[in-house]
């Protein structure tokens, strides 16, 4: 989805997430100009990843919510705080979905450890003990005398 078109590809071993495009390169890709790029990082809309020495990399990640930032501001007419917001609800939602899954699992896992003690149950029991089906009897076994 994002490593298409872009030149040079990445580094071996990176992946979307990886910082690697320093902030001229970004720009470039992005379509904006680096001083846009600043303003949505001191805004906290983008944040790039940094250097030790406080640079700025940018994530082919990055680059693509800095698209969808200009496309929603352009196209859809919504104001920076607006998409802040929208950013941090889709961040949450993505949150909670994997929160989701990891309970799903989870509870499958116990499903499936309860299945198997109910079995080991079943298993422990006599098999010399037979079933009576008759309603309102009772049954008295008394053993026989030597």
């Amino acid at each position: 989805m994002f490593g298409s078109g872009l030149p040079g590809g990445l580094p071996h071993g990176a992946d979307e997430d990886t910082p690697v495009f320093v902030i001229s390169v970004a720009a470039q890709l992005s379509g904006l100009h680096a001083q846009t790029l600043r303003s949505y990082d001191r805004l906290g809309l983008v944040c790039p990843g940094r250097t030790t020495g406080g640079g700025r990399r940018y994530s082919l990640r990055d680059i693509a919510q800095l698209r969808e930032v200009q496309r929603l501001s352009q196209e859809e007419g919504v104001n920076l705080a607006g998409i802040k917001r929208i950013i941090e609800l889709e961040n949450h939602v993505e949150a909670l979905q994997q929160r989701v899954s990891e309970l799903s699992e989870e509870l499958a896992h116990a499903y499936a450890a309860a299945e198997q003690a109910a079995a080991a149950v079943h298993a422990s029991y006599r098999k010399d003990l037979v079933p009576v089906r008759r309603q309102n009897a009772l049954v008295v076994w008394r053993p026989r005398r030597r």
